[in-house]
């Protein structure tokens, strides 16, 4: 007798989440353990209304809103939602593409706890979120230049803050480098260069 064929209880959800909102859900996928969805940005509340309120799904539980940058696209942001559902003891990932011009609808009207985790990708990258009924910035300072999540931001920055003794205030300058940029080959005497460190010629003997 041939031994009943084992469903992956993930590929079953996945399965019932495309079937039950169609159009809505562009792929899925189940990977080391988790199931992952790629959803249409328009379609997020739809998405996670259903999610929270199906009696299979009921993923009560939103935990989490960050971002990804992949500059070589048009639409060159992914914003990751992550919920969890005690019921079913699983976790979900719904991913959707986004830009900085056309805003993603703010799901705080289903998840109250999403506020601040919007607030937080729109600062570190830029993402417009419509219906947010507070959207500005988090974590970076008054009128912060840039979004420093992305992976055009420099790593040191546009300006640098300090405290002026003379003026007895926190000012806020254009970033100075100490030095030129200078090209490191981390090489040393001992692996192959002809140069000799000031003191050690005897490694040339």
């Amino acid at each position: 007798m041939d031994e009943a064929i084992q469903v992956d209880p993930l590929v079953d959800l996945g399965q019932h989440i495309a079937g039950a909102l169609g159009a809505a859900v562009i792929a899925q996928e189940v990977a080391f353990g988790e199931l992952t969805l790629t959803v249409a940005r328009d379609s997020i509340i739809s998405v996670a209304t259903f999610l929270r309120d199906d009696a299979k799904c009921r993923f009560i539980s939103f935990t989490d809103i960050c971002g990804a940058d992949y500059p070589e696209r048009d639409e060159r942001f992914e914003v990751v939602y992550q919920f969890m559902s005690p019921h079913l003891n699983h976790r979900i990932r719904v991913k959707l593409r986004a830009d900085d011009v056309t805003p993603v609808p703010s799901i705080t009207g289903v998840f109250r706890g999403a506020d601040w985790f919007e607030r937080e990708t729109y600062d570190l990258f830029g993402v417009l979120f419509s219906g947010h009924q507070d959207l500005r910035r988090i974590l970076t300072d008054y009128g912060f230049d840039g979004h420093p999540l992305r992976k055009d931001f420099p790593v040191s920055g546009f300006v640098q803050v300090r405290y002026d003794e003379e003026r007895k205030r926190v000012v806020y300058e254009p970033v100075q480098l100490m030095q030129e940029y200078r090209d490191f080959d981390y090489l040393s005497p001992w692996e192959g260069t002809d140069y000799v460190l000031p003191g050690d010629e005897k490694a040339k003997q």
